[in-house]
Order: C-alpha cells, then structure tokens, then sequence
C-alpha cells in the first residue's frame, strides 16, 4: 500500500488523490492515478467542473475532466500489451461502478483497498463477480 500512496501523490485532483497498483506474482504490472489525459490541461490550471456545479463525490462521474487511478492504470497496461488477468490491484479507495465493471472485466482477482467509496453499486457488483476484496487495515473506513 505504500507504493500506492507514491503513486497517488502524482495526481492532478483538487479534490482527491487516488493511486492504483497492478501486481501478479510479486511483480508490478501496471500504476494508475486519476488526472486528465495526456495533453489536456490540468484542473490544477483551470479549476475543477465538479466543484463548480456542486457535484458531491460518488455521482455524475461523467462530468469531470480526468480518468480515474483504476482506469489509466488498465490504459497504462494496454498500451504496454500487459495482460492484468489474475492480478491483484491495490487501491487507496474503493473503485467506483464503472472501475469495478471495468476491472471485472479485464479479469482482476483481488482488489485491496486502503478506505471505502460511496458507492454500494460497485461492492454488489464485485462480489457477484466473485472478485475477493479486502482493506488494507481490515475494515472499510
């Protein structure tokens, strides 16, 4: 998990900094944290959409510039041609709906994340996949 946090403190979020660390067999595959695309500008630079319309944190995730550590830590394995099926991915926050049906998808196994989300979707439809998840520390904060 400390690998994760390193790797959270590159991202661009004003309002949350969030790493993702791909690992199997002991070795690291692939890291994510949220920010916008390569070339975009920065919400450092030009302020947050979601703050500015009031967006509480869980919801409308479509209205935000950046992509989130779980989704460019999969694009990131992909443009490399690393396979993430039968990984584990660690992440200090619980992934939301459209990471978990994205990291069911891709054939993650584990998911280890340091705190809990607001988003009960996302538990539901990891444990119906059968993707086992843990927190770091034992329980979900």
């Amino acid at each position: 998990m400390e690998i994760t946090r390193l790797v959270a403190t590159r991202s661009t979020c004003l309002r949350r900094q969030v790493g993702a660390v791909f690992v199997k067999d002991k070795n690291i595959l692939a890291t994510g944290y949220n920010g916008v695309p390569a070339g975009v500008r920065h919400c450092s630079e030009i302020g947050c959409l979601r703050e500015k319309l009031g967006i509480p944190s869980g919801e409308r995730h479509e209205i935000c510039r950046g992509l989130h550590a779980e989704q460019n830590g999969i694009i990131q394995a992909a443009k490399h041609g690393t396979i993430l099926s039968g990984s584990t991915v660690y992440t200090t926050d619980h992934p939301c709906v459209i990471c978990a049906k994205m990291l069911i998808n891709v054939g993650v196994e584990r998911i280890v994340s340091g705190q809990g989300y607001p988003d009960a979707l996302s538990v539901e439809m990891l444990s119906e996949a059968g993707l086992k998840l843990d927190y770091y520390g034992g329980e979900q904060k």
